[in-house]
């Protein structure tokens, strides 16, 4: 079977990439990608949609299902955006289905050195307080009132 069948590949050539080099390069595709969500008040993206702009911008493609590598994409985002002094950048890549983060946020306070939060309400509001911080940090255009946390509708 080819890489393209089963793997991960360049689009330019369909040369082979290991799972490690594209989840480097996709996390290098992905940082500029959330801060430019970031530039826009109250502005997400989702999961599937980070996933296709990533492997668009990176011209590192695969076919399987972005579920069982983006959390290790965005794991690498977590660590580049806490190195940079920068927001939690993951805080803005929400399910599609309900606004929220995933259970994998969990690494923001991890890599933050603050505890766990167990509930899943918890850990909303304190990502709509990350995705705030955001806004503010890279210069999205915000109200008067400096913005407020939007939770998932």
């Amino acid at each position: 079977m080819t890489e393209q069948q089963h793997g991960y590949w360049r689009a330019s050539d369909g040369s082979a990439v290991s799972a490690g080099q594209a989840h480097i390069v996709w996390t290098r595709a992905a940082y500029p990608a959330l801060v430019e969500v970031a530039r826009r008040y109250h502005a997400v993206i989702t999961y599937a949609d980070l996933a296709e702009a990533v492997q668009e911008a990176s011209g590192v493609r695969t076919r399987v299902n972005q579920r069982h590598w983006i959390g290790k994409v965005l794991s690498l985002v977590i660590r580049e955006a806490h190195r940079r002094g920068d927001p939690p950048l993951t805080a803005l890549v929400v399910h599609a289905t309900d606004g929220k983060v995933g259970p994998g946020y969990q690494e923001v306070l991890a890599v933050a050195g603050q505890p766990p939060v167990a509930a899943e309400m918890d850990r909303e509001q304190h990502a709509a307080a990350a995705r705030l911080a955001c806004y503010r940090h890279f210069g999205a255009d915000l109200p008067a009132d400096g913005g407020t946390p939007a939770l998932a509708p």
